[in-house]
């Protein structure tokens, strides 16, 4: 019993954290998000960009879930001017059912998970992609590009509030809507 009280006493700062709704108000903060649930782990050999069939995709678990989170902004007046999403279509299904900004692909948001090699050069992308981009920001993509850009893994759905800084990122807070 007491080996439990204390895990719960660890996980107290964690789910404190979560819902930080006000981060989004602090300068310069934008959205981070891991697409809603699509069961499995990684893609299937021969994964060709948008043709979905190749592809895990969100399952309606994962549908509810985006619909749910963007419900969950618009409920609290947040909206975004550009909703990057990379090309897969977990994550652009994921941005187009969020209904909170205008959709754009970005490339560099696509998941290295099966070639790392690409990493550093896509998350500098990413971050020359936010500096050049003005306005309020939310970035749809996959969990080994937030690891990189953030040093923090998320779970599916999970939306960091983030902030760059000089090399990195600064965690503002959390958002996560269960499915």
């Amino acid at each position: 019993m007491h080996k439990i009280f204390c895990l719960i006493l660890l996980l107290l700062p964690a789910a404190a954290a979560a819902n930080d709704w006000d981060a989004l108000s602090q300068p310069g903060a934008m959205a981070v998000m891991r697409h809603a649930l699509a069961p499995g782990t990684g893609d299937p050999a021969g994964l060709t960009i948008g043709d979905c069939a190749t592809q895990r995709n969100l399952d309606d678990r994962g549908r509810e879930q985006a619909r749910a989170i963007g419900q969950a902004f618009r409920d609290r007046g947040v909206t975004f001017d550009t909703v990057f999403t990379s090309q897969w279509c977990r994550t652009r299904d994921t941005a187009e059912l969020l209904d909170i900004g205008p959709v754009t692909e970005a490339p560099s948001l696509n998941s290295f998970f099966g070639d790392f090699s690409t990493r550093d050069r896509q998350t500098a992308e990413t971050r020359a992609l936010i500096a050049a981009t003005p306005g309020r920001l939310m970035l749809v993509t996959h969990q080994v590009n937030i690891s990189a850009l953030t040093g923090r893994s998320t779970r599916s759905g999970e939306v960091l509030v983030i902030r760059l800084t000089g090399d990195g990122a600064e965690v503002l807070g959390s958002i996560l809507i269960a499915p």
